[in-house]
């Protein structure tokens, strides 16, 4: 199997189960975060933040163009805000937004896989720019498929803070 076609099947198994996560979410729960501790995402927020988590960012790897992969963008960004606070964080006002989102970014990382093609992702290498070791290509592109993993799983345990009758057969995307 080739690199191109592993980051795509695992990519579509994290789309499919977050897919399957925001047809879950009750919409009047948009604003709903945990009561405990600080600096969390809304409920809305946290979907808006899985709709880019993964093809987005990979713009700037494959591309270079980390202005293009970010919001905000680097280059208009102080330091202390590259990380905004979750209360700057955009949200979405849908699921049905939530899910367009999501079915874009989705496109887009199969673009990006395509775009970035075997060769590079097995011997391109670089660091991310905010740090860390030197990877390539492929590893890269697989992190922001975790990235999206992460998220969804935050997801998951939203939903079951909210009372929603969730299980591992969703997080892996084949409850419902």
């Amino acid at each position: 199997m080739k690199l191109v076609d592993i980051l795509k099947q695992d990519a579509d198994a994290a789309y499919h189960a977050a897919a399957g996560l925001f047809k879950l979410v009750d919409e009047k729960a948009l604003d709903w975060k945990p009561e405990t501790g600080k600096n969390w995402m809304t409920t809305g927020q946290l979907m808006r933040h899985c709709s880019n988590a993964c093809g987005k960012v990979s713009i700037g790897f494959v591309t270079g163009d980390w202005n293009a992969a970010s919001d905000p963008k680097p280059d208009d960004a102080p330091p202390d805000e590259m990380m905004p606070p979750a209360e700057k964080m955009p949200t979405v006002s849908s699921t049905e937004e939530a899910l367009k989102l999501l079915e874009e970014d989705r496109k887009l990382a199969h673009e990006l896989f395509e775009k970035a093609g075997e060769e590079r992702l097995a011997n391109e290498k670089s660091a991310p720019p905010w740090g860390g070791p030197e990877r390539t290509l492929f590893q890269h592109l697989h992190e922001m498929i975790g990235h999206l993993g992460q998220h969804k799983a935050q997801l998951f345990y939203y939903l079951k803070l909210q009372g929603n009758d969730v299980n591992t057969m969703h997080l892996w995307g084949a409850g419902g």
